[in-house]
């Protein structure tokens, strides 16, 4: 057969047309062929950037109160200071999404994912060597900004490279191994001090740069820099030497071709490119609105509030809740899809924080010290022997193990997932940059007014506040998110431009 005439007819498939068989389409006949092995080996090397901004995200939680003990002066953080080493972090993330929103497009995602391990390894090199609270500072903000860079690059670049079968569950690993680093660093927070633990929390960057050797560039953006041959070759090592990669190739350089290769801002007006960066901005504001990055910095200080004796075991037991059920997510996700797991999981949040708002409104009742409560008090001790509020322990702990365990089914991972599926190729690192500013922008301010908010609110207040922005939520996901399940990127593009995919 011609080869142009069978490029063209393999241009023309869809995903649901059938073979001349009759049997399966050409899209399912070439994943048939495809072999996975070395995909999950370049997604394992990508996902060792999350995991080390998971270790940032996390270190905070164990190094404050011990940060807050020592008996170095110099270094002792008082309750000011103790939240900008907390929230400080989300700064350089923010800058370090504009950063990787260039970088992606300049130097492509395999180098910029290799950069950004420097600025891990650097921070923590600066806080192990910390003689003063600036440096402490400053280590934040270099991990920080490798935090930002490495949230950006690593779902483009997973994206760019899994096949529509399998990306749902390779793009959760994403923040998979986010929590994985977070529950790493409570563990190891037992047993260590705040300077081995920094040093713990530098080697998956280090592992990330040299595994990242071996690995190719995307076929997306070689394609859109005119290498087609490194592109098929990419594709080769990714879908393994039986997998037809020319057949995939041509379909990638088709829609490359029909877009153009760069953005201006004109493209702004396009509905292909303002309604996918719309979609993407409010996942990003309502993933931080849930309150997460605020209670998970200050999972211990919520725990010893809602007192419990070992606050530091129960943020380990939060973060395992959170690995298993991320996991769970990375599982299910090309099956159930992405919009039913969102509004399950902005249901189970918003119940979970209304619970825990409950809790602390009936804590701070019981602290009220009045001569009836006290005597009330006084005859549950006598009775029960222990202290008024252990009746209400379980609901506390309940609240969190709910909220993480919905967090972890969806607005979790799903945001990222979608941010790296929905955008056009030219537009992807403007977009993804402004999704990633957005991201952590408003986790600094969360983060940062936290405590502000509590003592101004009520803990009470605070929690509803978040169950508030939740129900907003589910509302946002009926309305707007489209099903990206089982679509190649192309098909995504195509349905926000009012077209058939290719």
């Amino acid at each position: 057969m011609d080869i142009q005439n069978e490029r063209r007819r393999l241009l023309d498939a869809e995903p649901g047309d059938e073979d001349p068989t009759g049997l399966i389409s050409e899209q399912d006949a070439y994943l048939s062929k495809v072999k996975n092995k070395n995909l999950y080996l370049a997604t394992f090397a990508s996902v060792l950037g999350p995991m080390s901004f998971g270790f940032v995200l996390g270190y905070s939680s164990p190094a404050i109160p011990e940060l807050t003990r020592i008996s170095d002066p110099r270094l002792r953080l008082d309750s000011i200071q103790a939240s900008w080493f907390g929230s400080i972090v989300t700064v350089g993330a923010a800058f370090g999404g504009l950063l990787g929103g260039w970088m992606v497009d300049k130097i492509g995602r395999k180098l910029s994912l290799m950069f950004c391990s420097l600025p891990f390894v650097f921070g923590f090199t600066v806080i192990i060597a910390a003689q003063n609270v600036w440096m402490l500072y400053l280590g934040r903000v270099l991990t920080g900004l490798a935090s930002g860079v490495t949230s950006l690059v690593v779902p483009l670049y997973i994206s760019e490279m899994a096949h529509e079968r399998v990306r749902g569950f390779l793009g959760s690993c994403v923040q998979l191994m986010v929590v994985l680093g977070i529950m790493g660093v409570y563990l190891a927070g037992l047993f260590l001090d705040w300077r081995w633990l920094a040093i713990c929390s530098s080697i998956p960057p280090t592992l990330m740069m040299v595994c990242m050797c071996f690995m190719p560039e995307t076929p997306r953006f070689l394609l859109s820099q005119g290498k087609r041959r490194e592109a098929e070759e990419a594709l080769r090592f990714l879908r393994g030497p039986d997998a037809p990669v020319e057949w995939e190739c041509a379909r990638i350089e088709d829609a490359c071709d029909e877009q153009g290769s760069s953005f201006h801002m004109s493209d702004l007006k396009d509905p292909g490119v303002y309604k996918p960066l719309v979609i993407g901005f409010m996942l990003m504001v309502f993933q931080q609105m849930t309150g997460i990055n605020a209670i998970m910095f200050y999972a211990e200080n919520i725990f010893e509030e809602a007192h419990f004796k070992e606050s530091d075991l129960a943020s380990v037991i939060v973060g395992l809740i959170q690995v298993v059920f991320t996991a769970v997510a990375a599982l299910i996700m090309d099956k159930a899809g992405r919009k039913i797991l969102l509004i399950i999981s902005g249901v189970a949040m918003a119940i979970s924080t209304t619970a825990f708002g409950v809790y602390f409104y009936l804590m701070s009742k019981l602290h009220t010290p009045t001569v009836s409560l006290s005597i009330l008090m006084l005859d549950i001790q006598s009775k029960a022997g222990e202290e008024p509020h252990a009746n209400l322990a379980w609901l506390a702990l309940a609240s969190m193990a709910v909220f993480i365990t919905g967090f972890a089914l969806g607005w979790g991972p799903i945001p990222w997932l979608v941010m790296s599926e929905i955008f056009p190729h030219k537009v992807r690192g403007f977009a993804s940059a402004v999704c990633v500013l957005t991201n952590w922008g408003l986790a600094f301010i969360v983060t940062k007014t936290f405590q502000d908010m509590m003592t101004l609110l009520t803990s009470a207040g605070t929690f509803w506040l978040f169950a508030s922005t939740c129900i907003l939520n589910v509302l946002f996901t009926i309305a707007f998110i489209p099903e990206t399940k089982g679509k190649t990127l192309e098909q995504i593009e195509a349905t926000f431009r009012g077209t058939s995919g290719p």
